[in-house]
């Protein structure tokens, strides 16, 4: 049975795609899933989160590739026989060059970090979604709890249609400072992004 793959996709950038790619392949990968990332961002952030991973870690417990936009459903076809979980980082744009990420996918997730500015930003890879038939869930990251600002982006988010993750990323240092370590958040010791995190990949693997 070939593996499941998830794209994420935002055009606005800063919105937290990296982070959650990276995150969401280290809870996946610690609940005993075969995990394999894609790295389509010419920016290559996440490509350097990986390789301070394997200087920091014997065994970096994950698989990671590159690929170009148009190259990507070849890639995604070969690391699917062999991972059960594929996980596609793509550059912050809506236009034809993310189709084929997006057709490769059987889920695609769009962060928004909670403003209105971040919600905004997110139609055009909705729109993009609905065209190739995937379903798409927005994910929310860099929460605060129990603000009106994150109340009213998560109710705007409702009223576009959109479906939104029951869990999602807290806006907390720690994801940072994990990240330019090649760790996830989850492998910080005493923090509740663990929790977080590990809740999100369980919704997903839900839907999956």
């Amino acid at each position: 049975m070939a593996g499941k793959v998830i794209t994420i996709a935002q055009q606005k950038g800063g919105a937290g795609k990296t982070t959650l790619a990276a995150n969401l392949a280290v809870a996946f990968a610690k609940e005993g899933r075969r995990v394999a990332l894609v790295d389509t961002d010419p920016q290559g952030s996440l490509g350097r989160w990986f390789m301070t991973r394997l200087e920091r870690l014997e065994d970096p417990g994950l698989d990671f590739s590159t690929s170009s936009a148009w190259g990507v459903s070849y890639e995604c076809r070969k690391l699917a026989d062999r991972f059960d979980l594929v996980i596609v980082d793509t550059p912050p744009k809506a236009d034809s060059d993310l189709r084929p990420a997006l057709r490769s996918a059987d889920l695609v997730l769009v962060p928004v970090a909670s403003s209105h500015v971040d919600l905004w930003a997110t139609e055009g890879v909705l729109d993009l979604a609905a065209r190739e038939e995937v379903p798409a869930l927005l994910v929310m990251t860099r929460t605060r709890a129990g603000t009106r600002l994150g109340t009213e982006v998560a109710q705007a988010a409702a009223d576009l249609g959109a479906e939104v993750a029951a869990g999602g990323l807290a806006n907390r240092v720690v994801y940072a400072e994990s990240f330019g370590q090649g760790l996830g958040a989850l492998e910080a010791p005493k923090t509740p992004a663990r929790d977080e995190v590990f809740a999100l990949a369980r919704d997903l693997d839900a839907r999956l």
